[in-house]
């Protein structure tokens, strides 16, 4: 009979250290002195941001496709709108048009890398509502592929810099800035970058690329602003199901043809994605934002930790957003059978575009995909794949420098550590340093993050202004 009271007694103890865990589970950031933005002209800085997405960069993985003209435009053109820069920073033009600047500072200290690339993807076959070239600056808005991603970023970080070298202002430790020009068709721009910090035995200090930014109403539980710092990103694996047969007319088709075997392959990696699970730094994510929820939301992520597989399911169906977040994705994004309409097919294709989640590699992941296809007649041909990035560091200094110029610039926002579930040039500098961090300093509705690689990309002038706040006050708080 004393079963029941020793029962009672843990479950009292249990709830105890749950109530425990909820009432600390509070928000850590400390306040920080706002960012001064004086001398920033936000108006000047949307008409020469206008002005370099009236200039086509669009980027192709076929050299013969790609206008050279309009990237030789667009490094004059840098060069016009911003010749504090130009005068004060070294410029060098790598192979192929890739651009890296350096802005000495007369010590030692390894320096600050800024990155953000300069090639847009094609607006071929969308619907834009208005030329999407043509720079349009209206009611507070700057209009046009690569508004966002990524001449914006590279124009924010320019405003900063140009305005810090008219003043004459030296930094604490060098400052680069690198553009690549074909970020977009995973080039070897920012590779080539790489390699001139590794030939001059440069460690970078912290790198600092597109990915997260300042959001709202996307975590559950918390009405506020996030900043989202990308801190890695997912493995990219191309792959091909192929499988082959006689062919012939169609008038007489086979059973079980290769389109046949084709679809029962996709049907079977559709019907058994890969498992859901929290890894340390989605967990990061929650920690961090959920200590600015409330109610039941906030006791939920305070226990985290204890629930995770129960979260990570919870996540995996909460959108598609989230979905990646937890698992490795598999898309069908090209299909390929007979090449008429009469005839059989001899051979059917489909393209599997594969984000690998973090603990998991290209090895796994092709394995897995092996089993569960399950048809020694449709081969699982490895084209391309890289495995998840390292994942940076958040103890050390320059991790709190990039939440300070955050909180300086958007005081009401948490900062949370995120999974960039997209490809960019960031995990190429992850092989030379532990602080990479993957972040665009701009407040982004709904809208404009629907508008990354789709019709009507914008931004407002009020982001893009907040934006060149953001990276003048990291460079002076070096």
């Amino acid at each position: 009979m004393r079963t029941v009271p020793l029962l009672l007694g843990s479950a009292a103890a249990g709830a105890a250290a749950v109530a425990r865990r909820v009432a600390r589970f509070r928000p850590v950031e400390a306040p920080v002195p706002p960012a001064d933005a004086a001398g920033l002209d936000a108006d000047a800085a949307a008409a020469r941001l206008a002005e370099l997405i009236r200039i086509p960069t669009v980027s192709s993985p076929d050299p013969g496709q790609v206008d050279a003209a309009a990237f030789s435009r667009f490094r004059d053109r840098l060069a016009e709108l911003y010749p504090h820069t130009h005068r004060v920073l070294e410029r060098e033009v790598l192979d192929g048009g890739a651009l890296l600047y350096r802005w000495r500072s007369g010590t030692d200290r390894p320096p600050l890398v800024l990155m953000a690339h300069h090639d847009v993807v094609p607006v071929t076959g969308q619907a834009w509502t208005r030329d999407p070239f043509s720079g349009a600056v209206e009611d507070g808005w700057v209009h046009g592929r690569g508004a966002i991603d990524d001449k914006g970023s590279l124009v924010a970080v320019l405003e900063a810099v140009e305005s810090l070298a008219a003043a004459g202002h030296t930094p604490v430790r060098d400052v680069y800035v690198s553009s690549s020009n074909d970020e977009e068709v995973l080039g070897v721009g920012a590779q080539q970058a790489v390699q001139v910090f590794r030939d001059r035995g440069i460690t970078p200090w912290a790198v600092v690329d597109e990915g997260g930014a300042v959001v709202s109403g996307v975590f559950p539980g918390v009405p506020g602003q996030i900043a989202v710092v990308g801190l890695a990103e997912k493995g990219l694996l191309g792959v091909d199901l192929v499988t082959s047969d006689p062919g012939g007319h169609a008038s007489s088709p086979l059973p079980d043809g290769a389109p046949a075997r084709l679809a029962r392959a996709i049907l079977r990696l559709d019907a058994a994605p890969f498992p859901a699970r929290l890894d340390e730094v989605v967990l990061g994510m929650v920690d961090a934002a959920g200590r600015h929820a409330s109610g039941l939301y906030r006791a939920l992520f305070a226990n985290a930790r204890v629930l995770r597989p129960l979260l990570a399911t919870a996540l995996a169906r909460a959108s598609r957003e989230a979905n990646a977040l937890v698992r490795t994705t598999v898309a069908v994004t090209e299909l390929e059978g007979s090449s008429a309409r009469n005839v059989l097919a001899t051979r059917a294709r489909a393209h599997l575009n594969i984000r690998i989640a973090l603990g998991e590699t290209v090895q796994s992941t092709v394995e897995r995909l092996r089993r569960v296809v399950g048809d020694p007649s449709v081969e699982v041909r490895v084209l391309s794949g890289n495995d998840p990035s390292p994942v940076s560091r958040t103890d050390n200094e320059a991790y709190a420098a990039l939440g300070a110029a955050v909180r300086a610039v958007y005081p009401e926002a948490a900062v949370a550590p995120y999974l960039m579930v997209q490809a960019s040039d960031a995990r190429h500098f992850a092989q030379i340093s532990d602080s990479v961090y993957r972040f665009m300093p701009f407040d982004l509705s709904r809208g404009e993050l629907d508008s990354l690689h789709a019709a009507d990309e914008r931004i407002s002038v009020a982001a893009l202004h907040r934006g060149a706040v953001f990276f003048r006050h990291l460079i002076r708080h070096l």
